[in-house]
């Protein structure tokens, strides 16, 4: 079998039944052999009902409790047969022959253990679908936006644009986790997601993994999905961003030396700091400001916890 796609939900019901539909037209369309796992998370919102009926050729792992991504992904992906994995997010729409595009690269490029795709927004527009490992640049600059073209830059991690424009190949520091496809050899000796991240930088850390085992990682932008981004995330915004700062930590704790772990804290609480100021400024019911305020007190609560 040349391809097993594994996609995690979480009550995202209509968007997964769009995300199948174009799937399968894709894969169907492109003549590679292929099998399609859905691993649904606990949702409450009758996704692995909508799955059973409108496609039940799909292998449906039906949770009794959140696993996480991660956690739900290697389900997926250590049940699968196919010689290359794709870890495909629901809030995705399959463009032309996009996975196929990724497997011929794959195929020609025997170093390369894992690839993404181009994305871009529901409206065609450019989004930033591969990144460089985290600085502390970056981390200064989720917390004190400055100028756009610096958040744009290399600095910020960010490709040029007109490296997606070219439709060339290149290598980056990882995918976005959107739709990540995996050498069937490189998940053998590399692994699957460290299910310690429960949500958030699982793809950082298995793109690193597979940077230090000497895999290649890259990004093929002739290859392209719509990604509608965020969409399962939003629904509890302020326990996201706590699960953003507890992956991260974690991420820098078991990659990075003891210096970045000693100033990134500072860092951190610097900026939480500054988003207090703008959300006592931005005129926040009393509920949503309390809410706001004390998920920053987690994250502080988090910085304690690794010292």
């Amino acid at each position: 079998m040349d391809l097993s796609v594994v996609v995690v939900s979480w009550n995202v019901r209509e968007l997964l039944a769009g995300c199948l539909a174009s799937l399968y037209a894709s894969l169907e369309s492109g003549g590679s052999s292929f099998e399609v796992v859905v691993v649904d998370n606990a949702s409450a919102d009758g996704s692995a009902a909508m799955v059973r009926e409108r496609f039940p050729q799909v292998h449906l792992l039906a949770n009794a409790e959140n696993r996480g991504y991660a956690g739900g992904s290697n389900q997926g992906l250590f049940l699968s047969l196919g010689r290359h994995v794709a870890v495909l997010n629901p809030d995705t729409v399959v463009r032309g022959n996009a996975l196929g595009t990724m497997l011929r690269f794959m195929d020609e490029t025997p170093t390369a253990g894992m690839v993404g795709p181009r994305l871009v927004y529901r409206d065609g527009q450019f989004q930033h679908s591969a990144f460089a490992f985290p600085t502390l640049a970056q981390v200064l600059f989720d917390f004190f936006p400055l100028h756009g073209r610096l958040l744009e830059s290399r600095l910020n991690g960010r490709y040029p644009r007109s490296w997606y424009e070219a439709g060339r190949p290149f290598p980056v520091g990882h995918p976005l986790g959107a739709c990540m496809v995996v050498r069937r050899e490189a998940l053998q000796k590399v692994g699957g997601m460290d299910e310690g991240f429960f949500m958030y930088c699982e793809e950082l850390d298995w793109a690193m993994r597979m940077h230090r085992a000497g895999w290649g990682v890259y990004c093929v932008p002739a290859a392209e999905l719509v990604h509608y981004a965020g969409q399962s995330t939003r629904q509890v915004r302020g326990e996201m961003f706590l699960a953003l700062w507890r992956s991260r930590f974690r991420f820098f704790a078991k990659h990075y030396g003891p210096l970045f772990n000693r100033v990134v804290p500072w860092v951190v609480r610097l900026g939480l700091r500054a988003e207090e100021r703008r959300a006592r400024a931005a005129g926040l019911s009393t509920q949503d400001l309390a809410a706001r305020l004390d998920t920053y007190r987690h994250v502080r609560e988090l910085i304690h916890e690794q010292r």
